[in-house]
């Protein structure tokens, strides 16, 4: 996680709804323990059983004997159902570097399967692992009609290649042939060329390499490694194409979409916009877990419109150097009071999402969805209430629910983000994981949370390492808010002792949009709130658990407003404070947009524009926003990196 000083300007983020548009891959939530996969999804288990694999493994047991325990954990672990096989290699011939076979097929979870094939294989021959991987890629199934599933190969060995496919070239290439494909490695009790080698095929193969020095960590970590896929962010939109250059864009209707972009990459996307309505326009990345990038790498959002013309643009960094996680950025074209702003036009405007990578970060295209929102204006008539833009009540020192925790599983994106109502829930985080959850918040309410990582054993010499814990805040139209205020701070240092983070919002105003913060500007529509907490990559070295304890105390303040115009009464309150009591997920949204008039399409440009009919606004105390364009001399907004 990392924070978001300004928009515009550089900002720091790490880590991520509603799907408004459902195209190829459409995945449900999962309930607790059942994994619901994508088509295209699931994982295959590459397992050394080569010659030295049968020597003692330090503890008087031999290396396989401990391999076939952890893979029996990873089998108890793993939700049901989740599309697991099982592939070896050096088993059935004394010598021969064409020794791999499947020993369970890539198909829904079979524990007792997968136990009783592995507890077949001896230990005899060559180490042929480039082989192995490449035949194992086979194994998994592949997505169909261009749908972005999520393959794991999970390599576990102890020891190098000893054949001639140069195993780190043939995992550039498989990773190479998809963005759905990643290779992770276990090395078991390696050093020297053989760990060298392992950490090679993991970064080559977009994947991460985890250190099994004993047979308790080779259980830790494979437990870790499959569960991390198989909780994978689950996607949602429509398939689309964007182009690298404003020629030829594809145009959008507001919905959620899914593309791809590559390091150092543009995509661009046609829209058409009325005069008055505000577009929200978010873009998601989501790398292979704890891949490797610079904490400067970042994502950029912007809204276009002219030849030059610029209405907004944010960046988000990851903020840290322990490998990826999913990263939003999210930019709004907000027409100004007086009308006469560069953007108050109606007509074409261009979306536009850039990655900037350094050299040396993971070279892979990156999966991304798109979600574009219209929120038409209000009511003839209607003055909106006054706009909020102090945190007030819910600062760093709002008092929190103290009730006793009440067990939840986290989603694993936006789309299956967990419901939550104020009160106290406990859930469980793997390293290198984002867990989400989303809080309902009404008008003139505001989000207050502390997150707490639990005390936990760390592995022996370990104990002075440090990772990070970090979270973040989304409006409804996914905005990153609530870093780089002074505040709130999205990351804290975890080395296995307790650690805490607060983080909150703004009240909901919808004259908020007229401020002029970064992280008031979008709080300006009620509904849905998304909470991301992750834990880094490097905690898999700390902890002796293969998951961590995670505490999140939330807090709705504010009585709810019936709606966004000024004295409006207020909201029959329906959870007493501190009511801790879960709410189903599916609940309609509460939507962004109070009222609408008539829409009216109009082609331009082979572009549709909406066009409201009979629409007029009164404000109340608002801030002008500045309005980027011709001549604008704000540095913070519109400009270039």
């Amino acid at each position: 996680m990392a924070q978001r000083p300004c928009r515009g300007a550089v900002a720091v983020l790490g880590g991520l709804l509603l799907a408004l548009t459902v195209g190829p891959l459409q995945a449900t939530a999962a309930t607790p323990g059942q994994a619901q996969a994508a088509e295209g999804t699931g994982m295959v288990m590459v397992l050394d059983s080569s010659g030295s694999m049968a020597g003692g493994d330090g503890s008087g047991s031999t290396r396989i004997e401990s391999a076939r325990k952890a893979v029996g954990t990873v089998a108890d672990a793993l939700p049901d159902g989740y599309p697991t096989g099982l592939r070896v290699y050096g088993a059935d011939k004394a010598k021969g570097c064409d020794d791999t076979r499947l020993a369970q097929p890539v198909a829904a979870l079979d524990r007792a399967g997968l136990k009783r094939a592995v507890a077949g294989v001896r230990p005899k021959g060559d180490t042929p692992i480039g082989l192995s991987l490449r035949k194992a890629a086979g194994d998994l199934p592949r997505p169909a009609g261009g749908a972005t599933g999520k393959r794991t190969i999970l390599l576990i060995s102890d020891g190098e290649d000893n054949c001639q496919a140069p195993p780190c070239k043939v995992a550039a290439q498989l990773a190479a042939s998809g963005v759905d494909l990643h290779i992770d490695a276990i090395g078991f009790q390696v050093a020297g060329k053989a760990r060298a080698q392992l950490e090679c095929i993991a970064k080559a193969g977009n994947g991460r390499y985890y250190d099994a020095p004993d047979a308790r960590a080779l259980a830790r970590q494979l437990q870790r490694a499959g569960q991390l896929s198989a909780d994978g962010y689950r996607f949602k939109g429509k398939q689309i194409r964007g182009t690298t250059t404003r020629s030829g864009a594809p145009g959008i209707a507001p919905g959620q979409y899914l593309d791809t972009i590559g390091p150092n990459e543009e995509r661009y996307y046609a829209v058409g916009l009325d005069a008055v309505s505000t577009a929200d326009f978010s873009a998601t990345v989501v790398p292979q877990p704890g891949a490797a990038v610079d904490s400067l790498d970042m994502l950029r959002t912007r809204i276009a419109y002219g030849a030059t013309g610029s209405c907004d643009s944010a960046s988000e960094m990851f903020g840290q150097h322990e490998g990826a996680t999913p990263l939003t950025s999210g930019v709004s074209r907000i027409p100004t009071q007086g009308g006469n702003g560069g953007c108050d036009r109606a007509g074409r405007y261009w979306l536009v999402v850039e990655r900037k990578a350094a050299k040396g970060s993971d070279a892979a295209r990156w999966p991304m969805e798109l979600m574009f929102h219209v929120e038409h204006q209000l009511k003839k008539g209607v003055t909106p209430a006054q706009s909020e833009p102090e945190y007030g009540a819910g600062g760093k020192d709002a008092s929190l629910p103290t009730t006793a925790p009440q067990d939840v599983t986290g989603g694993t994106g936006f789309n299956d983000a967990r419901t939550l109502r104020q009160g106290v829930w406990r859930d469980k985080v793997l390293p290198a994981q984002t867990l989400w959850y989303k809080v309902p918040v009404g008008w003139g309410q505001q989000l207050r949370y502390d997150v707490e990582f639990a005390n936990e054993p760390t592995v022996k010499g370990n104990s002075t390492h440090t990772s990070y814990g970090g979270t973040q805040v989304y409006t409804p139209s996914r905005a990153p808010v609530g870093g780089g205020t002074g505040q709130f701070s999205p990351q804290v240092s975890y080395n296995g002792r307790l650690a805490s983070l607060s983080m909150g919002t703004v009240p909901v105003a919808w004259t908020n949009r007229y401020e002029t913060h970064p992280n008031v500007v979008p709080v300006h529509r009620n509904g849905d709130f998304y909470l991301a907490v992750t834990l880094g990559a490097k905690a898999a070295e700390i902890a002796q658990h293969p998951q961590i304890g995670v505490v999140l105390r939330i807090a709705v303040l504010g009585q709810e407003k019936s709606g966004p115009q000024a004295g409006v009464s207020a909201v029959r309150a329906e959870i007493s404070p501190g009511d801790s009591g879960p709410s189903a997920d599916g609940t309609p949204d509460s939507g962004g947009g109070w009222s609408t008039g008539r829409v009216v399409a109009v082609a331009i440009g082979g572009v549709g524009v909406l066009l409201l009919a009979g629409l007029a606004v009164a404000y109340g105390r608002a801030r002008r926003k500045p309005q980027a364009g011709a001549g604008n001399s704000d540095p913070m907004r519109g400009g270039s990196w």
